[in-house]
């Protein structure tokens, strides 16, 4: 019987979904994409395939995560089947400067960066940004992880002189970015479910970059609690009503993405700068119940993937 197969390498982030799929009977595999073999002198069995495979897939010791991940779905889409996240929606997940051409391309305006590969050519281009301060980035990251900002090219260079190679960037790409200046320290995460706008969240910048909203990095990264939700990290905004998702949509669209959460902040004169895509977004489960979110993130992931499984198997009896 076809089912529902989440591609990932990351359990704890699942389980939530999981949970979704037993509540509304949905049959469903996980496949835990670490190491394997791809059989391409075989069909793939039938199915809705829900790819989640992180950026951050490294950090976790899954260093080929991705690049197995990528043949998976080529063997998937040879085949015709259904794929949620595609391969275009993977590649735009292992690099920001993908995504930032791609937002572009739908008129999303972005912060202006340049790509980097080596310490020497790092300081060069900070130095031919101009003044600081500057954002220094991986190109591959994931959950902020080594977002760094600096108040001017020296400082980065004395950082990349004492930076350990195990945490250099994966891919070995740095992006110098501008830095926009907020008049508040929080950011807005835009979540996308079957390309439609679910909600926003609200997330406190105040304390750093790493800004995973998974329920399992509250303990991790100390997170505030749900009980205290003038302070919390992660506020759900429900009104948020603003074109720039009109674009995030034809984005999305373009790119075979379904499934996100997109970032954006707002400088002084309220001026709407994009810098991250997220395609195996996680929710915040304190902040939908503090919001009293009525279909919360993974439930609606979970039911959207349903319809899809339910379309797939009315077209196939048709058949």
């Amino acid at each position: 019987m076809s089912r529902i197969y989440v591609l990932h390498e990351n359990s704890p982030w699942v389980e939530p979904l999981s949970a979704a799929f037993s509540e509304l009977g949905l049959p469903h595999e996980e496949w835990f994409l670490n190491e394997g073999v791809v059989p391409f002198d075989q069909a793939p069995p039938e199915g809705v395939f829900y790819n989640r495979m992180s950026a951050s897939s490294h950090t976790r010791g899954h260093r080929y995560g991705p690049e197995l991940t990528q043949m998976v779905l080529t063997w998937l889409e040879q085949h015709g089947r259904r794929v949620v996240n595609n391969h275009r929606a993977l590649y735009l997940e292992i690099s920001k400067l993908a995504q930032y051409a791609a937002l572009e391309r739908a008129g999303v305006r972005t912060p202006r960066s340049v790509a980097a590969v080596g310490n020497r050519k790092v300081v060069e281009a900070a130095r031919g940004f101009g003044p600081g301060p500057y954002i220094l980035k991986p190109n591959r990251g994931g959950k902020g992880l080594g977002v760094q900002l600096f108040e001017s090219a020296d400082a980065i260079a004395a950082y990349l002189d004492t930076l350990p190679a195990e945490e250099m960037p994966i891919d070995g790409v740095w992006l110098i970015q501008e830095y926009i200046r907020a008049p508040e320290p929080f950011i807005t995460r835009c979540e996308f479910i079957g390309g439609r706008f679910h909600y926003a969240v609200r997330v406190d910048t105040s304390e750093g970059f790493e800004l995973c909203p998974a329920d399992v990095c509250n303990v991790e990264d100390t997170f505030c609690p749900a009980d205290a939700p003038k302070a919390a990290k992660f506020t759900v905004v429900r009104d948020l009503d603003d074109p720039v998702l009109e674009a995030y949509a034809l984005f999305l669209e373009q790119n075979g993405i379904e499934i996100a959460g997109i970032e954006f902040i707002r400088n002084a004169r309220g001026r709407i700068f994009t810098y991250d895509v997220n395609t195996n977004t996680n929710y915040n489960a304190p902040a939908e119940d503090a919001a009293r979110i009525p279909v919360t993130g993974m439930q609606a992931v979970a039911r959207f993937l349903g319809e899809e499984l339910a379309k797939q198997r009315a077209r196939a009896t048709a058949a």
